[in-house]
């Protein structure tokens, strides 16, 4: 059997654990396609995964090793199954892999409703950088929250991978943005659309005024943030506090149903229909992927060990080809 090059990790720890093995290539089965990656993004909860903290969770997704990594990817279709109409070999996709890790790969075998067509004005690199971040922002603002052109909206982690998309369709929905990041990203949250930027180190939550929506990419301090919200305000949060996560679930449980201000959670699982609302606005210039950095596959430890140092701009992407 063909064998090809993919992440992988062979017990928990820190980002050392991860190398580049070999495994056996994937054929597109019936009601899949085969796509050769060209590169995947690395995403928070794989350095929690890769860690061990979430134990439970993995363990539900396979309780052996060796462990894959990568759950989104932009590439070309090698090959199609039967009874798979609207792709052909050669086409440019993007898309993820539902609810399994392993598109930190040479191919990745997925259905069409996983994929879309990817955006024809950027290279497979950089585009690897939007599917998941991309498709969790239009869920979290647009379906969740139901941003409102002249709204106000507050994206804590302004200049993170969900957060700069964030700023970025804040402003193509009419709302008014707020970027709460780090000092030395406060330009590139400007440069975003953001129409003001607080550096977090230095600003007090209630400094910041109120807001219709609250965007919390970070996990932390949601009761503070909360209390941003105005009345009928809607927060969104995408992380949990790992350090405390029995609280913060009975928080994000309790706030979901008492009070005016509800705070929604929810774990991402994006469709064709998302993915291709994503590579629409990309078309349209609305949204632009930001890339803070470029590892090879072979360097999967290093693109981890990057997210983890923290401060990233954007997203950290592994290139395969």
């Amino acid at each position: 059997m063909d064998q090809m090059r993919a992440a992988m990790f062979d017990g928990y720890g820190p980002p050392e654990v991860l190398y580049a093995g070999s495994v056996p290539t994937p054929a597109a089965g019936p009601g899949e396609v085969l796509v050769r990656v060209h590169a995947a993004s690395v995403n928070g909860g794989e350095l929690a995964g890769r860690a061990g903290r979430v134990r439970l969770v993995t363990g539900l997704l396979g309780r052996g090793f060796p462990k894959r990594v990568g759950m989104d990817f932009a590439g070309e279709i090698a090959a199609v199954g039967a009874g798979v109409s609207g792709y052909g070999v050669g086409d440019r996709v993007w898309g993820g892999l539902g609810r399994r890790f392993g598109s930190a790969a040479e191919f990745v075998a997925v259905r069409p409703e996983l994929i879309s067509p990817a955006p024809a004005g950027w290279d497979l690199v950089a585009a690897a950088a939007l599917p998941g971040v991309g498709t969790t922002a239009i869920t979290a603002l647009r379906d969740k929250a139901r941003l409102r052109a002249g709204e106000r909206l507050l994206v804590r982690g302004a200049s993170g991978g969900v957060g700069s998309v964030a700023v970025q369709l804040g402003r193509a929905y009419g709302a008014h943005v707020t970027g709460l990041a780090g000092g030395r990203n406060l330009d590139l949250v400007r440069e975003l659309g953001a129409d003001e930027v607080h550096d977090y180190a230095t600003t007090e939550p209630a400094d910041l005024g109120r807001f219709d929506v609250v965007l919390d990419t970070v996990g932390t301090g949601l009761p503070a943030l909360r209390r941003l919200l105005a009345p009928g305000g809607r927060m969104v949060a995408i992380s949990f506090d790992l350090d405390r996560l029995l609280p913060s679930l009975g928080y994000l449980a309790a706030s979901s149903v008492f009070g005016s201000r509800r705070v929604r959670f929810f774990s991402g699982n994006p469709t064709a229909r998302l993915f291709a609302d994503l590579t629409a606005y990309v078309d349209a210039g609305a949204v632009r992927p930001v890339v803070g950095g470029i590892f090879p596959l072979e360097d999967i430890a290093g693109a981890h060990r990057a997210l983890e140092a923290g401060g990233v701009r954007g997203k950290i992407v592994v290139r395969v080809v």
